[in-house]
């Protein structure tokens, strides 16, 4: 039986801080102390540093099958356990898309051997697989996705009468990505109308418009509630739709939930003249006004959970013109430390951080025994040093397609050690990888 045992850690955990010991035995939480005095086959010195719950990320795209030149399960996985996320959840609009079980299950299996963070993988929904999404398991599976909005290859559902049956019928979570596919198109061809192929970047906020967006998710919110559907909308962009969330019920109530991605928080259009497709997302950065009044509901409870729908390119397509240039971008080993920039700047507290990017993420999704540091949970953990520097620039950065939005910035803060299910996974600077993530399970 393993053992480890971190020492005089200043832990952050559910809405409180305090200076304690962490003995971990055979992958579990074995002891919480103020002083454990007992032997172990590694001790780390965390005097210093703060111990949160390992971010698990509700929203990633890690590429793999079919655009593995992009990114893949691998090397993506690599670059969120340095970046402090010791769980994921991925999407299911890879090559080909994840739209039958036997498909999913081929994920599963990549993810088992290759994957050095903790997996899930969402089942896809279309217009015409609801048979095979109803066979979906709840216990094993983190939930289906669906696509309100374009996207790749056979994804997009907007039949009408589709929809109605998976929000009637769908035995989990439904995910969703909302943004109105007839004003999107709309949008667009008045600005070709104008322009012609020379559309700027700086338009794409205009293009996939707040009103897209308003429409798309109050559409998907109507649709639950008239079906009692567990519900829970992605990467909310604009001002105007965090108001359809609802702060007065207990997140383990709620059947409606939202997100708030990295970008959408940090971003805003008026960075588009020096970042250009870089920060061209779906669903777009839009204005101060709104990344600020995301920030608002995240804090007041509207939003329940920050993750990064990391969707990596490679530098050559995301340099061809706007119209040619795919929407998306790489941030899972920078989401937590840019949160901690955040901190920093007083905007949010290391509580609110742990609660958003891993509490909340485990409550609402039901997964068992993660998200908290508790004793008998796994050890999901990361240590960060708040107070040690470090610039983002291509020497560091461990995505596939080696950029990041947030290169040539300096953050103050620093993951320093990631657990895994109880195994060290990165310790100062180093990966560990002798040890694959866990598939993740579900209490329902």
């Amino acid at each position: 039986m393993s053992t480890i045992l971190i020492k005089a850690a200043t832990i952050v955990n559910e809405h409180k801080q305090y200076v304690a010991d962490v003995l971990i035995k055979d992958g579990l939480i074995d002891r919480i102390d103020s002083v454990i005095d007992q032997q172990a086959d590694e001790v780390i010195n965390a005097e210093g540093l703060h111990l949160l719950p390992g971010c698990i990320d509700d929203q990633v795209h890690f590429r793999e099958p079919g655009l593995t030149y992009k990114a893949d399960i691998y090397t993506e996985s690599r670059a969120a356990v340095a970046g402090g996320i010791t769980s994921f959840m991925e999407m299911p609009n890879t090559v080909p898309n994840t739209l039958t079980q036997e498909l999913l299950e081929d994920k599963y299996q990549i993810a088992s051997r290759n994957s050095l963070a903790n997996y899930s993988f969402f089942m896809g929904a279309s217009n015409n697989n609801l048979d095979e999404v109803l066979r979906t398991d709840t216990s094993n599976v983190c939930g289906i996705k669906v696509f309100m909005g374009s996207s790749t290859g056979n994804m997009l559902v907007d039949d009408p009468n589709t929809l109605e049956k998976l929000f009637a019928q769908s035995p989990m979570l439904i995910a969703t990505h909302c943004e109105d596919e007839a004003t999107i198109k709309s949008n667009l061809a008045h600005y070709k109308q104008l322009l012609g192929e020379n559309i700027p970047v700086r338009l794409h906020p205009k293009i996939r418009s707040a009103e897209a967006c308003y429409l798309s998710s109050s559409m998907a919110i109507e649709l639950a509630k008239k079906h009692n559907t567990r519900l829970h909308i992605l990467h909310i962009s604009t001002e105007r739709e965090t108001h359809l969330f609802d702060n007065t019920i207990p997140l383990k109530d709620k059947r409606i939930t939202a997100e708030a991605c990295i970008h959408h928080l940090w971003f805003t259009d008026a960075d588009y003249d020096t970042k250009g497709n870089y920060i061209k997302w779906n669903p777009a950065v839009k204005t101060e006004a709104d990344r600020d009044g995301i920030l608002r509901a995240v804090l007041d409870g509207r939003i329940d959970v920050i993750a990064t729908d990391h969707a990596p390119h490679t530098i050559e397509e995301k340099e061809q013109p706007y119209l040619q240039a795919p929407s998306g971008g790489p941030l899972v080993q920078h989401a937590l430390p840019a949160m901690l920039e955040l901190y920093h700047h007083g905007k949010i507290s290391l509580e609110q951080i742990v609660e958003k990017m891993a509490h909340n993420v485990a409550t609402l999704f039901q997964i068992e025994k993660r998200g908290f540091i508790r004793e008998g949970y796994w050890a999901d953990l990361v240590l960060v040093d708040l107070n040690k520097p470090w610039n983002v620039n291509k020497n560091n950065i461990l995505y596939k397609c080696n950029w990041s939005p947030f290169e040539g910035n300096t953050f103050r803060s620093q993951v320093a050690y990631t657990l895994i299910s109880g195994n060290l996974a990165y310790a100062n600077g180093s990966l560990i990888e002798d040890k694959p993530g866990k598939r993740l399970t579900f209490n329902r």
